[in-house]
């Protein structure tokens, strides 16, 4: 669905449509899966812009932002492990693209490593100040990050940068000026701006996406009444496509081809219709 809605914000306004493969896990990279998603893509009817970029290929882009936040104070060096994270006594914060984040960092390490420490991770030094977010479509976003998320981690104890540099540093150097994304990532979103901030970067606009809920309660997965993509056929690509935009509060086509469903719904796109609350499904809207 968030294709599907980033592609209406983007072609209604006449933009360009990106495709970004975010594959830095490397040992979590699935061999072939950026092909089958391309390919899945094509199918529904959803083509994009330019060529497709490769985190895995942009490391350079990154230590550059990283060695410009370590000279400038923004960032520093971290010798906690996740068992001191988990003995500190602050709630835990929501997860971020997969990358697992638990308890609030305390700032253990913010002065400097304690005496036989050695560096693990390197975390963005959060201000105090709350970030304003003109949401898309939940409106006026406030939050104070430094007491939500605290000093988070930009390059991992394991190797790899995270997720919140990299698509900051990818946004800027791709000219990208409209972020549609779903609703889990709008906690994301201060800490993001904060970086944007310290590395003197444009800020794009952001609009989430309703999070789209099955009949269970929780977040709609591959569990969910999923199919080999190999047994989709064009039926069955026509009826998610339409069950997609009518759960983005849009009245699709009854019939014709994806590209035609599409086409339709980009000249008859209405944002102000986009639910801000999560969408619930019913088992029937799941069935093949």
């Amino acid at each position: 669905m968030a294709a599907v809605g980033s592609h209406l914000f983007a072609r209604s306004n006449k933009g360009r449509w990106i495709v970004r493969m975010e594959d830095l896990d490397t040992p979590r990279v699935v061999p072939g899966k950026a092909d089958e998603i391309l390919w899945t893509l094509e199918r529904y009817g959803l083509t994009w812009d330019g060529a497709i970029e490769h985190q895995s290929l942009r490391i350079p882009l990154y230590e550059e932002a990283l060695g410009r936040l370590l000279e400038t104070g923004w960032a520093y060096a971290c010798g906690c492990s996740r068992a001191d994270l988990a003995r500190a006594a602050s709630p835990p914060l929501p997860g971020a693209a997969g990358e697992g984040e638990g308890p609030r960092y305390p700032g253990t390490c913010r002065s400097g490593l304690p005496a036989g420490r050695p560096r693990r991770a390197l975390r963005f030094r959060v201000p105090e100040g709350v970030i304003s977010i003109a949401d898309g479509i939940f409106g006026l976003v406030e939050e104070e990050t430094s007491s939500a998320a605290g000093d988070f981690v930009i390059k991992r104890a394991d190797g790899p940068f995270a997720y919140q540099l990299a698509v900051v540093v990818d946004d800027a150097d791709q000219g990208v000026t409209e972020v549609v994304r779903g609703a889990d990532l709008l906690s994301s979103t201060g800490r993001q701006i904060w970086l944007q901030k310290a590395l003197s970067l444009p800020q794009p606009s952001y609009a989430h996406l309703p999070l789209v809920l099955g009949p269970d309660g929780r977040k709609l997965g591959k569990r969910d009444g999923s199919l080999p993509l190999a047994t989709l056929d064009r039926g069955r690509i026509v009826k998610t496509l339409a069950l997609a935009l009518r759960t983005l509060g849009q009245e699709p086509l009854s019939s014709g081809d994806p590209a035609e469903i599409l086409a339709h719904a980009v000249l008859a796109f209405r944002p102000d219709r986009i639910p801000r609350g999560p969408v619930h499904l019913a088992g029937a809207d799941l069935l093949p």
